[in-house]
């Protein structure tokens, strides 16, 4: 997808309504959208970002991603597994007790060739990045044991628990 042509769009539209107050007004306006360039362009991304993030959470377990190459944006759509996913590696929902309230978001950064591997591990699952990270990190939440606790003292001191 191409920003410039609605980029352009913006500033035809900026210029216009500036030439029709006078030549000075239209000259500012010039110096005023070499800077708004940038800006407009991030805003539009902004907005794209959070429509990907809405359209992934009511497509789940399939997904949109938007990536950046050079200046425009595109699109990766990931369809959900033509197979069922057994319930106990479905990804949590809001239903579930162990995720609460709605997604938020978390900047993860991570060795490039781990990244490599999360996102072939992705794939392989049918799965976008963010829905494979989310089920990676509630299987291994759930799959820690509880910390040490200690027994009723007997004059004793004993402690149970794991140990890493």
């Amino acid at each position: 997808m191409k920003l410039t042509p609605y980029v352009d769009n913006l500033r035809r539209e900026f210029l216009a309504a500036a030439a029709a107050t006078g030549e000075e007004p239209h000259a500012l306006a010039e110096r005023l959208l070499l800077s708004l360039d940038a800006s407009v362009r991030l805003t539009l991304l902004e907005v794209l970002s959070a429509a990907t993030d809405e359209i992934s959470r009511e497509f789940a377990p399939g997904s949109v991603d938007i990536r950046l190459q050079g200046l425009d944006p595109s699109f990766v759509v990931t369809q959900p597994p033509a197979e069922p996913v057994p319930e106990d590696m479905a990804a949590p929902s809001p239903a579930d007790p162990q995720v609460e309230g709605v997604p938020a978001r978390i900047n993860f950064r991570v060795p490039g060739p781990l990244k490599t591997r999360i996102e072939e591990a992705a794939r392989q699952s049918g799965l976008s990045v963010n829905a494979w990270l989310v089920r990676a990190v509630n299987e291994t939440l759930h799959a820690v044991p509880s910390p040490p606790q200690r027994r009723p003292s007997s004059g004793q001191r004993h402690v149970t628990g794991w140990v890493r």
